[in-house]
């Protein structure tokens, strides 16, 4: 079938390195990483380490990152966990007797263990080759000395100034310069976090004796050290939160020095030419690998990637898989979670059996292994917005001049949650990475450290016996979700975007008309793009919307009209609207060379590939 003949920017071809990601200067400083003699481990670092600072209303140094990576020198794909654990004092208990119905979104209570730090950290000890002050140099540098305000940023900043000025006073002083919201064309400093990051480096390198002891030292800083300390008083003084009270938060020093970053076996799934990678059930990335063998048995093949029958298929096979998340997954190492029942092809074909030509409206989560499936309280978040105070803000950030909270609910606004990064160097090294949380918006800024910590507990339910529940010391269950595919048994791409709950969408997509319909990176990631809603969303308030499709005004109008006689309820977006992707690729091209090339998001005006 035809390409699209035109894209909104080349397709990155190179031999030496390529890197892609959410912000051009993450890309180019991983580029410079590549250019100066590290490796594909020692440039995702410091580019995820950068985009701490400059996207800082999408992620920090406080937040979480999983990420998923092939080292030429042990040939597999692996994971590295960066999601923290829940506080011992983190209960279900604890919060009903608040007189709350799911963990709030916005505040100290939803904090669990900030783990970016040590997943970069461990992954840079394991694997790459440059010592920590080299790869946290551009990450300091920028904050110090000035990075550009995306309006993104600005926005963020604006809808809570007055949470800021009236109540989070270490966010004012860093995020409020001079006591006002910072101007879209000026540069903005944050040396709070270059102090700390200096500090830390300085007192690794007094500590250890090489390069991976100075490494150590400086995760023992973190979780056993002086970071650790400014956390655990910052989160014993009660702050403002969407309860609408003052409520002190549950992390403590003992939760960040009982939790490291963990390596784990990635959950995969065969698709033709292609082999699937993603995190653990941990994560929402099977979701995509349940769509995926879903679509070994719909009729896709030789379809148009913006034809009706394409989309219609693809949204109800996410669907069914959205269903099972909600029902099925959680921490494995607290739940007996049946992943292989759920990723088999027996399972996979009898759920797209499912799907018929009107959209469903209804959740149908499925038996796998003859189970018999639990939902939450769906009713928890009408509950819970009846008793909040939601003038600052719900639980993911959602960037715009403040409107009411039922627009806030209804409103498809650019929804800012995660970032994301892609590297492969000369060797054939890749990285693949989804940074998020620690939000500037969504907690108070610890006071000497200069960020913020993740509210990811947000994603728990308070209901007894569900996977998804609420834990004390367990892993929430994060939508975050790099992916890897091999090709024909060979390490091949690098991908992944930002977007919560649409993560796992648009990817699906993407890669669909990638490895179907023949479409180049550039091409798979321009081409019109939509997603469903049809669960209860993520982040708090954890509101359902049922059979709601949102696609790009550039899909064809015939298409449109047949997604709405088919039952859809279709909601027409912004022609640029839909998905963040980053990806990168390599293949052989003869006597021993490889081919790489990578593809960035043009949506936003903010992501870039590079690469020679």
């Amino acid at each position: 079938m035809s390409s699209p003949s035109f894209t909104t920017r080349p397709e990155i071809r190179g031999t030496f390195g390529v890197a892609s990601s959410t912000h051009w200067l993450a890309t180019q400083v991983a580029m410079s990483v590549l250019e100066r003699g590290g490796n594909a481990f020692d440039a995702a670092v410091a580019g995820g380490f950068t985009l701490q600072i400059v996207e800082p209303h999408l992620n920090g140094p406080g937040g979480e990152v999983p990420i998923l990576f092939w080292n030429e020198n042990d040939p597999r794909i692996q994971s590295i966990c960066g999601q923290g654990n829940a506080p011992q004092l983190a209960t279900p208990a604890y919060f009903r007797n608040m007189g709350v119905d799911l963990v709030p979104g916005v505040g100290l209570l939803p904090a669990t263990v900030p783990g970016a730090f040590g997943a970069w950290l461990t992954m840079l000890r394991d694997h790459g080759t440059w010592e920590l002050a080299d790869v946290l140099r551009p990450a300091i540098d920028y904050a110090r000395n000035g990075f550009p305000l995306v309006p993104r940023i600005v926005q963020a900043i604006y809808s809570v100034q007055d949470l800021f000025h009236q109540e989070w006073h270490s966010s004012a002083e860093v995020w409020l310069p001079g006591g006002k919201v910072p101007h879209p064309e000026h540069l903005m400093r944050t040396p709070a976090i270059a102090d700390t990051y200096t500090r830390i480096v300085s007192e690794a390198n007094n500590k250890g004796s090489d390069r991976r002891a100075r490494i150590d030292a400086a995760l023992e800083i973190w979780y056993r050290g002086f970071v650790a300390k400014a956390i655990d008083a910052a989160y014993r003084t009660p702050m403002r939160d969407c309860t609408g009270e003052r409520n002190a938060g549950l992390l403590r020093r003992e939760d960040m020095a009982d939790w490291k970053a963990t390596y784990e076996e990635p959950a995969m799934v065969d698709f033709g030419r292609y082999t699937v990678a993603k995190c653990g059930v941990w994560s929402q990335g099977p979701v995509f690998l349940q769509q995926l063998a879903m679509a070994r048995h719909l009729p896709l093949e030789g379809v148009a990637a913006d034809s009706p029958t394409f989309v219609h298929h693809i949204a109800e096979a996410a669907k069914l898989a959205f269903a099972d998340r909600l029902a099925w997954y959680g921490d494995p190492r607290c739940n007996d979670v049946p992943l292989a029942d759920l990723l088999s092809d027996d399972y996979a074909r009898t759920r797209a059996a499912l799907i018929r030509d009107q959209a469903s409206r209804e959740l149908v989560p499925g038996s796998p292994g003859g189970r018999t499936p639990r939902l939450p309280d769906l009713d928890a978040a009408r509950r819970a917005l009846a008793q909040a105070d939601t003038r600052f803000g719900v639980g993911e950030p959602t960037f715009a001049q403040l409107p009411p909270v039922d627009q806030w609910l209804e409103r498809e606004l650019f929804v800012g949650d995660t970032c994301h990064i892609d590297v492969i160097d000369k060797d054939g090294n890749m990285v693949a990475a989804t940074p998020s949380g620690g939000w500037l918006s969504s907690s108070p800024v610890v006071p000497g450290l200069g960020f913020s910590i993740t509210t990811r507990l947000q994603m728990t339910w308070l209901d007894e016996g569900l996977p998804g529940q609420l834990r004390a010391g367990a892993r929430p269950c994060t939508t975050l979700s790099p992916g890897m595919a091999l090709r024909d048994g060979q390490p091949y791409m690098a991908f992944g975007t930002p977007g919560g709950d649409q993560q796992d969408q648009w990817t699906v997509a993407f890669f669909l008309r990638h490895a179907l319909c023949g479409m180049n990176l550039q091409e798979a990631i321009d081409a019109p793009a939509w997603h469903i809603d049809h669960f209860p969303g993520s982040f708090w308030p954890r509101t359902t919307t049922l059979n709601r499709i949102t696609v790009e005004s550039r899909m064809p109008e015939s298409t449109l009209d047949a997604l709405r006689a088919a039952g859809h309820e279709v909601k027409v977006g912004a022609p640029w609207s839909e998905g963040r992707i980053s990806v990168c690729t390599r293949e052989p091209a003869g006597n021993g060379a490889r081919l790489l090339r990578a593809g960035a998001n043009p949506r936003g005006m903010q992501s870039y590939a590079a690469g020679r």
